[in-house]
């Protein structure tokens, strides 16, 4: 059964994220600040920490880089759509994932389970050079398939190349006219809709939320890449 810990200073979000994460299949833990949460990592098991940043004693930034010095349990960091620094310096100090509030019941759900179903069945895990993996997702090259925290994901071929393509180098910045000609192997001429529409297509396949995406991201201006997870 796997155990959740809930660390937020204010008792009306634990409290709503409780109820939210109310499951037979859950042991829920709550702490109010990372000093009580780090007391907690040493007497129990935990499975996935939902931390918030902002808090008395001792703030979720420190807490979670002591986590890191031991643990790669998934944390996913809650923060306010306001604070997007929060946000990219968490995943900068080891958070595997974000939620921003007020939430919504529905992503709260759907990413702890995604987390917890990566951390319990797949662990840290080895690559080949024909298998790739960025987060939740893996791409096996040799058998040409795609999963998203396990779940097969049925993809085009030219879907397929794209995501090979990005997830080959994680962080770098493609062009649409280079991913045009890295997949369709032609020239580029007035491809950037091409290439937006699949990116779409790829987004609603393997986003949770396409609309805030955490994998497939936009560098206004530029192109497209793959955040590093």
């Amino acid at each position: 059964m796997p155990n959740i810990l809930i660390c937020d200073d204010e008792k009306d979000i634990v409290n709503a994220l409780k109820i939210y994460l109310s499951n037979p299949d859950y042991t829920l833990y709550e702490a109010y600040n990372g000093k009580e949460a780090l007391d907690i990592l040493t007497d129990h098991e935990i499975h996935l920490i939902l931390l918030d940043i902002m808090m008395p004693v001792m703030d979720g930034m420190t807490a979670m880089a002591k986590i890191r010095e031991t643990s790669n349990v998934p944390i996913i960091v809650l923060t306010a759509k306001s604070e997007d620094s929060d946000v990219i310096l968490g995943l900068n100090v080891g958070a595997d994932d974000y939620i921003t509030k007020p939430f919504n019941p529905l992503e709260v759900t759907a990413r702890v389970h995604s987390q917890l179903r990566r951390y319990l069945n797949f662990g840290g895990g080895t690559v080949s050079p024909e298998h790739y993996r960025n987060g939740g997702i893996e791409l096996n090259d040799l058998t040409k398939e795609v999963t998203l925290d396990g779940d097969p994901v049925s993809l085009t071929p030219k879907e397929y190349e794209i995501l090979k393509l990005l997830i080959s180098y994680p962080d770098r910045v493609f062009s649409p006219k280079e991913i045009y000609s890295s997949v369709w192997k032609e020239k580029p001429f007035g491809t950037d809709n091409t290439v937006a529409v699949h990116i779409r297509h790829l987004r609603e396949k393997l986003e949770i939320n396409p609309a805030e995406p955490r994998y497939i991201i936009v560098v206004f201006g530029q192109g497209y890449k793959m955040r590093k997870i």
